[in-house]
């Protein structure tokens, strides 16, 4: 669903990047006064995973392939405001270091995996979870399948409506080629989500927004990135080749990219001969930069959580 450069016209490339920036900065706003500090490796550790999960494609049908989103789950155990900066500094580092996706597009990307999937698919996940009569965790994993299935298909849905808008493809037929392979693609985000969630869940309840926070280990989080730099070593290498839906897509309808330079574009890493080994070294750098750029963000925004609550006291 990364959008790369060309994809949109001026117009649509400005409103999306302007709506994607009031959405980071009311998320960063959010997060800034009700983060607690106990919370912050969590962004890390979720931005590190979320990064390593979309590098595993897998084949849908047709010579396609899919990838997790994974901005519900994210949302789901971080909050939608924090989700919204996780997804946004994945984006980021998918854009800058390996060309996955387009500088000119990046404000819409973030607009529909990082503020429509997230807040869409969380919206989903409320609704549910309050409304079905089950106990607790089995009623948390059912919404967590529904809603990550909900959060790739809207914001496939939104990013056919970008290409509509910028006539790159007609309507009638950028939504049902983006809505109709996403909705396979959303099974398997849903089935990742709820696993997850429910393996989080039992091994650690107390990192489940609302329960009780206990604070992570340094070795906790060492282990987290250990196995988050691990799957994109040792799995994402052997990820499908097959091209992602909307790049099966485009090639179909004879639509060219602009493709940036970047550091590690392709995913590969220089001067290394083999295709395996430098795409595992490659993914494994992306997953330490997710991390260091949403801890970095976290590190820098909860400050002010202490000088919100200060200035709100009697007196002040």
């Amino acid at each position: 669903m990364h959008l790369p450069d060309g994809f949109l016209d001026t117009k649509t490339a400005l409103l999306s990047s302007g709506a994607a920036a009031g959405a980071v900065g009311l998320a960063l706003r959010q997060v800034s006064r009700s983060l607690e500090p106990r919370r912050m490796p969590m962004l890390g550790l979720g931005a590190a995973f979320v990064f390593a999960a979309q590098m595993l494609n897998f084949p849908i049908a047709g010579g396609t392939s899919g990838h997790l989103v994974g901005g519900v789950l994210a949302a789901i155990l971080l909050g939608p405001s924090a989700g919204v900066l996780v997804m946004t500094c994945v984006l980021l580092v998918q854009c800058l270091v390996f060309a996955d996706g387009g500088l000119t597009a990046f404000g819409a990307n973030v607009l529909n995996m990082g503020l429509v999937n997230v807040c869409g698919g969380y919206f989903v996940f409320r609704l549910i979870k309050g409304a079905i009569r089950m106990d607790q965790q089995r009623s948390t994993v059912f919404a967590a399948a529904f809603a990550g299935w909900f959060g790739t298909v809207l914001g496939s849905i939104v990013c056919a409506g970008e290409l509509a808008l910028s006539k790159t493809v007609p309507w009638s037929v950028a939504f049902p080629a983006m809505a109709y392979s996403h909705m396979v693609i959303g099974a398997a985000e849903g089935l990742a989500t709820a696993l997850v969630v429910l393996a989080v869940m039992r091994a650690r309840p107390d990192l489940v927004p609302g329960e009780p926070v206990s604070r992570l280990s340094f070795s906790a989080v060492g282990y987290g990135i250990i196995i988050c730099v691990a799957l994109a070593l040792f799995v994402a290498p052997f990820a499908c080749p097959w091209p992602d839906a909307l790049e099966a897509f485009a090639q179909k309808l004879g639509l060219h990219s602009h493709p940036g330079n970047a550091p590690l574009a392709d995913y590969h890493f220089p001067r290394i001969g083999s295709a395996t080994l430098a795409t595992a070294v490659a993914g494994a750098v992306g997953t330490v930069l997710a991390f260091a750029a949403a801890y970095g963000l976290a590190r820098v925004a909860v400050p002010v959580l202490g000088t919100t609550k200060k200035d709100a006291s009697p007196g002040n």
